[in-house]
Protein backbone atom coordinates (compact mmCIF):
# COMPACT_ATOMS: atom_id res chain seq x y z
CA UNK A 1 0.00 0.00 0.00
CA UNK A 2 3.00 2.27 0.43
CA UNK A 3 4.26 1.86 -2.72
CA UNK A 4 1.22 2.80 -3.94
CA UNK A 5 0.61 5.93 -2.29
CA UNK A 6 4.02 7.07 -3.15
CA UNK A 7 3.57 6.06 -6.71
CA UNK A 8 0.30 8.30 -6.42
CA UNK A 9 1.86 11.08 -5.27
CA UNK A 10 4.72 10.94 -7.59
CA UNK A 11 2.13 10.79 -10.37
CA UNK A 12 0.16 13.38 -9.07
CA UNK A 13 3.37 15.64 -8.12
CA UNK A 14 4.50 15.62 -12.18
CA UNK A 15 0.57 16.51 -13.51
CA UNK A 16 0.63 19.64 -11.22
CA UNK A 17 3.98 20.37 -12.44
CA UNK A 18 3.12 20.07 -15.98
CA UNK A 19 0.47 22.79 -15.33
CA UNK A 20 1.68 24.94 -12.53
CA UNK A 21 4.88 26.38 -10.79
CA UNK A 22 6.90 24.30 -8.26
CA UNK A 23 6.62 26.93 -5.64
CA UNK A 24 2.91 27.46 -6.20
CA UNK A 25 2.48 23.41 -5.08
CA UNK A 26 1.45 22.72 -1.67
CA UNK A 27 1.11 19.64 0.33
CA UNK A 28 -2.49 20.39 1.04
CA UNK A 29 -3.15 20.76 -2.47
CA UNK A 30 -1.39 17.83 -3.86
CA UNK A 31 -3.16 15.45 -1.14
CA UNK A 32 -6.40 16.87 -1.89
CA UNK A 33 -5.32 15.74 -5.46
CA UNK A 34 -4.33 12.79 -4.24
CA UNK A 35 -7.16 12.46 -2.57
CA UNK A 36 -5.00 11.34 1.00
CA UNK A 37 -4.47 13.14 4.33
CA UNK A 38 -1.71 15.73 4.85
CA UNK A 39 -0.25 13.27 7.10
CA UNK A 40 0.09 10.57 4.93
CA UNK A 41 2.07 12.54 2.72
CA UNK A 42 4.13 13.48 5.57
CA UNK A 43 4.72 9.54 6.39
CA UNK A 44 6.64 9.31 3.08
CA UNK A 45 8.37 12.82 2.58
CA UNK A 46 9.25 15.49 5.28
CA UNK A 47 7.98 18.76 2.96
CA UNK A 48 7.44 19.18 -0.79
CA UNK A 49 11.69 19.51 -1.05
CA UNK A 50 12.16 16.30 -0.42
CA UNK A 51 9.77 15.10 -2.79
CA UNK A 52 11.37 17.15 -5.70
CA UNK A 53 14.24 15.83 -4.77
CA UNK A 54 12.65 12.33 -4.76
CA UNK A 55 11.34 13.00 -7.89
CA UNK A 56 14.26 14.54 -9.61
CA UNK A 57 16.00 11.17 -8.34
CA UNK A 58 13.47 8.44 -9.86
CA UNK A 59 12.94 10.14 -13.08
CA UNK A 60 16.65 10.28 -14.15
CA UNK A 61 16.68 6.52 -12.75
CA UNK A 62 14.04 5.66 -14.98
CA UNK A 63 15.73 7.61 -17.77
CA UNK A 64 19.07 6.23 -17.18
CA UNK A 65 17.63 2.50 -16.82
CA UNK A 66 16.16 3.17 -20.61
CA UNK A 67 19.65 4.21 -21.60
CA UNK A 68 22.10 1.73 -23.56
CA UNK A 69 24.34 -0.03 -20.87
CA UNK A 70 28.26 2.00 -21.44
CA UNK A 71 26.62 4.70 -23.28
CA UNK A 72 28.94 7.18 -24.07
CA UNK A 73 28.42 10.56 -21.90
CA UNK A 74 27.61 12.91 -24.57
CA UNK A 75 25.26 10.99 -26.50
CA UNK A 76 23.54 10.68 -23.04
CA UNK A 77 23.44 14.48 -22.27
CA UNK A 78 22.06 14.80 -25.15
CA UNK A 79 19.09 12.87 -24.75
CA UNK A 80 18.30 13.84 -21.48
CA UNK A 81 18.20 17.49 -23.10
CA UNK A 82 16.07 16.30 -26.07
CA UNK A 83 13.59 14.75 -23.56
CA UNK A 84 13.74 17.76 -21.34
CA UNK A 85 12.82 19.84 -24.56
CA UNK A 86 9.20 17.93 -25.01
CA UNK A 87 8.69 18.84 -21.50
CA UNK A 88 9.31 22.34 -21.60
CA UNK A 89 6.23 22.95 -19.25
CA UNK A 90 7.70 21.15 -16.40
CA UNK A 91 11.44 22.12 -16.95
CA UNK A 92 10.48 25.79 -16.35
CA UNK A 93 7.79 25.58 -13.71
CA UNK A 94 10.90 23.99 -11.64
CA UNK A 95 13.09 25.90 -13.29
CA UNK A 96 11.36 29.28 -12.90
CA UNK A 97 10.38 28.78 -8.69
CA UNK A 98 13.52 27.29 -7.44
CA UNK A 99 16.38 29.15 -6.17
CA UNK A 100 19.30 28.23 -8.84
CA UNK A 101 21.02 27.43 -6.38
CA UNK A 102 19.38 23.94 -5.44
CA UNK A 103 18.78 23.56 -9.66
CA UNK A 104 23.06 23.46 -10.24
CA UNK A 105 23.33 21.71 -7.20
CA UNK A 106 21.56 18.96 -8.22
CA UNK A 107 23.06 18.79 -12.06
CA UNK A 108 26.51 19.13 -10.54
CA UNK A 109 25.53 16.34 -8.23
CA UNK A 110 24.28 14.47 -11.13
CA UNK A 111 26.96 14.63 -13.53
CA UNK A 112 29.95 14.02 -10.99
CA UNK A 113 30.04 10.48 -10.47
CA UNK A 114 30.29 10.30 -14.71
CA UNK A 115 32.55 12.79 -15.01
CA UNK A 116 34.77 11.38 -12.29
CA UNK A 117 35.21 8.04 -13.82
CA UNK A 118 35.58 9.66 -17.62
CA UNK A 119 38.71 11.31 -15.87
CA UNK A 120 39.83 7.73 -14.27
CA UNK A 121 38.54 6.04 -17.76
CA UNK A 122 40.97 8.59 -19.69
CA UNK A 123 44.11 8.50 -17.27
CA UNK A 124 44.06 4.76 -16.38
CA UNK A 125 47.79 3.53 -16.31
CA UNK A 126 49.50 7.08 -16.02
CA UNK A 127 50.01 8.06 -12.34
CA UNK A 128 47.94 10.48 -11.40
CA UNK A 129 46.44 11.77 -7.98
CA UNK A 130 42.91 11.09 -7.08
CA UNK A 131 42.70 14.71 -6.30
CA UNK A 132 43.79 15.85 -9.20
CA UNK A 133 40.79 13.57 -11.03
CA UNK A 134 38.39 15.13 -8.81
CA UNK A 135 39.67 18.67 -10.05
CA UNK A 136 39.34 17.34 -13.94
CA UNK A 137 36.19 16.14 -13.27
CA UNK A 138 34.53 19.39 -11.22
CA UNK A 139 35.51 21.05 -14.42
CA UNK A 140 33.95 19.33 -16.67
CA UNK A 141 30.71 19.46 -14.52
CA UNK A 142 31.38 23.21 -14.44
CA UNK A 143 31.19 23.05 -18.11
CA UNK A 144 28.24 20.90 -18.62
CA UNK A 145 26.61 23.20 -15.74
CA UNK A 146 27.09 26.31 -17.85
CA UNK A 147 26.06 24.75 -20.79
CA UNK A 148 22.59 23.55 -19.06
CA UNK A 149 21.87 27.20 -17.85
CA UNK A 150 23.27 28.21 -21.16
CA UNK A 151 20.24 25.99 -23.03
CA UNK A 152 17.67 26.94 -20.14
CA UNK A 153 18.38 30.64 -20.87
CA UNK A 154 18.06 30.20 -25.00
CA UNK A 155 14.44 28.33 -24.19
CA UNK A 156 15.96 24.84 -24.95
CA UNK A 157 16.32 26.48 -28.63
CA UNK A 158 20.14 25.60 -28.67
CA UNK A 159 21.96 23.22 -31.24
CA UNK A 160 22.07 20.09 -28.70
CA UNK A 161 24.10 17.86 -31.09
CA UNK A 162 26.58 20.59 -32.09
CA UNK A 163 26.94 21.85 -28.35
CA UNK A 164 27.65 18.84 -26.89
CA UNK A 165 29.69 17.70 -29.82
CA UNK A 166 31.93 20.91 -29.02
CA UNK A 167 31.94 20.31 -24.95
CA UNK A 168 32.58 17.04 -25.69
CA UNK A 169 35.94 18.03 -27.76
CA UNK A 170 36.76 20.59 -25.18
CA UNK A 171 36.89 18.09 -22.60
CA UNK A 172 38.36 15.33 -23.77
CA UNK A 173 41.27 17.68 -24.86
CA UNK A 174 41.57 19.62 -21.52
CA UNK A 175 42.08 15.99 -20.09
CA UNK A 176 44.62 15.18 -22.59
CA UNK A 177 46.12 18.20 -22.36
CA UNK A 178 46.51 17.62 -18.46
CA UNK A 179 47.90 13.95 -19.02
CA UNK A 180 50.54 15.18 -20.90
CA UNK A 181 51.61 17.75 -18.52
CA UNK A 182 51.61 15.67 -15.84
CA UNK A 183 53.73 13.16 -17.77
CA UNK A 184 56.05 15.90 -18.13
CA UNK A 185 56.18 16.91 -14.88
CA UNK A 186 53.71 20.35 -15.41
CA UNK A 187 51.04 20.77 -12.56
CA UNK A 188 48.78 23.03 -15.04
CA UNK A 189 45.81 22.34 -12.75
CA UNK A 190 48.06 23.36 -9.11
Amino acid sequence: MARYTEKLILGKFEEMLEVMPFDKITVSALAKNCDISPNTFYYHYKDIYELLEHWFNITTQQFLGSRPQGEPWDETIKAVLKTLQQRPNIVYNVYDSLSRENLERYVFKSAEGAFFKLAQNKTDGFDIDPEMLRTISDICCYAVLGFFLKFIWSHMSLDIDKSINQISTAINTAIEMYIASALAGIDILG
